[in-house]
């Protein structure tokens, strides 16, 4: 990932942030600047791992040279993380 990367909001992710009342700086924050980051073979996306509030997310982006895709956010647990590193479906990024 290129150390300043272009956000470039989905119009989903847009979408999701006005009707659940929140803003982009947190979700923006955590694809910036979250050490913790997978591939997921699903979706043959990047994932990235962060807190919002008390809940630990998830953020699927797309990387397309200096520019990050930020597709959506949701809740996930710790144990869901290691399940999917276990499974094969995440692998480290």
């Amino acid at each position: 990932m290129a150390a300043i990367a272009r956000i470039k909001w989905s119009e989903y992710m847009t979408y999701r942030a006005k009707i659940r009342r929140f803003d982009l700086e947190k979700p923006e924050h955590i694809v910036r600047h979250s050490p913790e980051r997978y591939f997921d073979a699903n979706t043959k996306r990047f994932v990235t791992i962060g807190r919002r509030d008390k809940n630990l997310v998830i953020i699927p982006y797309e990387a397309n040279g200096d520019t990050l895709t930020p597709i959506t956010v949701h809740a996930i647990t710790r144990q869901q993380i290691k399940f999917r590193l276990k499974s094969g479906r995440f692998t480290y990024a």
